[in-house]
């Protein structure tokens, strides 16, 4: 677990409420999901808020110098797709993954061409036609949440290495030296 400071609070709360949401989930389900340790194919180098850039930083300065180095080099040699994150199919920094992470493979209630949709990994729930809402995660609901909490974070921190509304990449994150 990783030991985020207060101005991180909002996040740490997000966070803990999305596993509790995914753990809850996969054990009501756990017969119908392929998601695992090595289970990479949701894995790319995707765009995080400044919050999550944070939360990846602290999550680094908690490893040991060595690893948070390693960790450094795989970013500063990312490509663009591959998640410089991902080493032999696990994450290296699992405790502070981005919130999108934390619900990959999992059933997401989504806009899809001006309708709702409910979208997932296809290689879980195979043969599963339906879900009830309580196994669902609204994305829409949960990224208006999220950028709520990246404005207050911002707006109350001198991390702001753009704009608060302004995406990064986990490896300009893992490069970052935030302070608080």
């Amino acid at each position: 677990m990783v030991n985020y400071p207060a101005k991180l609070h909002n996040y740490r709360n997000l966070a803990a409420r999305v596993d509790a949401l995914c753990c809850r989930i996969a054990r009501e389900y756990m017969d119908c999901l392929a998601c695992r340790e090595g289970c990479d194919d949701c894995c790319r180098h995707i765009s995080i808020f400044p919050v999550e850039a944070a939360a990846l930083s602290m999550g680094l300065r908690e490893l040991p110098k060595d690893e948070g180095a390693r960790i450094r080099e795989l970013a500063r040699a990312a490509s663009a797709n591959a998640c410089p994150l991902l080493e032999n199919g696990r994450c290296l920094l699992y405790a502070a993954r981005p919130i999108i992470c934390r619900t990959h493979g999992f059933p997401l209630l989504a806009d899809r061409e001006e309708a709702k949709a409910i979208d997932f990994c296809p290689k879980n729930f195979i043969g599963t036609s339906s879900f009830p809402a309580a196994a669902v995660i609204d994305l829409d609901r949960l990224n208006t949440t999220l950028a709520a909490i990246n404005a207050v974070f911002t707006a109350s921190s001198c991390f702001s290495p753009r704009s608060s509304q302004e995406r990064l990449t986990i490896a300009e994150a893992l490069l970052l030296d935030v302070i608080f």
